[in-house]
């Protein structure tokens, strides 16, 4: 067996944080153009009630948030966006593959421009993925170079799954693993990046992961930027969110854990970014940068490469 069973109790089975994740991924894009930070023409499909959102506009719905979770929109926006120029970076250079695992409500092989001849694989059970496939246009969920590895993670593995549906061992690789770590086991998170690793010795890869802060039960003011008011009640808000729609968050890491794991699998970090380092990347340049008492330095963006580099 491949992946642990935990992985498949993720968004796998029930799609409440995908819903969540591209209704803030809508907000942002109905903002003006010269002001938003990531554009997701497909991310209204997945989120219910999106005329209404569309009534309400962009300004409104980010106040509103902020109102509740300062920093919250602006922390899933700028982790999109740090994927999306990990990914046209890697695609300028060469990349041949994509692989997006629990790719869920993923749009980024229909939004990015990427070329043809990268073979992106969207990894996910199979409900998860027709339901996906229904909601998208019929000419882009037909892409020639997606492929849907649809995969029961009870008695699947996922490195079998993916070489049975046309994975090449011996083709550079971007993995992308986005805001599942908190979700699962670490064990099961382990599990998973071995198995990448086994799918990359022959070749070069580049592996995304974001994890929760472990700060977050120990220190929870120290997950947030100064002047942030209750830092204790934000996190409730965001833990009862989750567990609310069936997804409690259930492990939280630190950096030298996450470095070990990794090296452990031959990957050597190569960044490790939070909301404070994004801010002045994505936020500053459409005049939008954050105070310090709205920075989450909650959930952090690593890209590890392995050492066949």
């Amino acid at each position: 067996m491949g992946v642990s069973t935990d992985i498949a109790k993720l968004s796998f089975n029930k799609d409440g944080t995908a819903q969540g994740v591209a209704k803030q991924r809508m907000i942002e894009t109905l903002a003006k153009p010269a002001k938003r930070v990531i554009n997701d023409p497909y991310a209204e499909k997945f989120t219910l009630g999106s005329g209404f959102l569309k009534f309400l506009g962009h300004n409104t719905l980010v106040w509103m948030t902020k109102k509740l979770v300062p920093g919250f929109h602006e922390h899933l926006v700028s982790r999109t966006r740090f994927i999306d120029d990990l990914i046209e970076e890697s695609a300028s250079n060469g990349i041949e593959q994509y692989v997006i695992l629990g790719a869920g409500y993923d749009t980024r092989a229909h939004r990015l421009k990427l070329s043809a001849s990268i073979k992106i694989f969207e990894v996910d059970q199979q409900e998860v993925q027709l339901r996906k496939r229904s909601k998208l246009p019929e000419k882009l969920s037909a892409s020639e170079n997606i492929i849907y590895v649809d995969i029961d993670f009870n008695d699947q593995s996922l490195k079998d799954r993916l070489i049975e549906s046309g994975y090449d061992q011996s083709k550079s690789t971007v993995f992308t693993l986005e805001g599942v770590s908190q979700y699962v086991t670490k064990k099961a998170i382990c599990s998973t990046i071995k198995e990448l690793s086994d799918l990359s010795k022959k070749t070069n890869a580049i592996f995304y992961i974001s994890y929760v802060s472990d700060l977050i039960n120990e220190n929870p003011k120290a997950c947030f930027g100064k002047g942030y008011l209750n830092p204790e009640k934000k996190v409730s808000l965001i833990k009862k969110g989750s567990a609310k729609v069936g997804e409690p968050w259930i492990s939280f890491y630190n950096d030298e854990e996450i470095e070990k794991i990794l090296s452990e699998n031959g990957f050597m970090i190569m960044a490790n970014k939070t909301l404070s380092d994004l801010n002045p990347l994505y936020f500053s340049p459409v005049d939008r940068t954050l105070p310090e008492d709205q920075i989450f330095n909650l959930e952090h963006s690593v890209v590890a490469k392995n050492s066949n580099q």
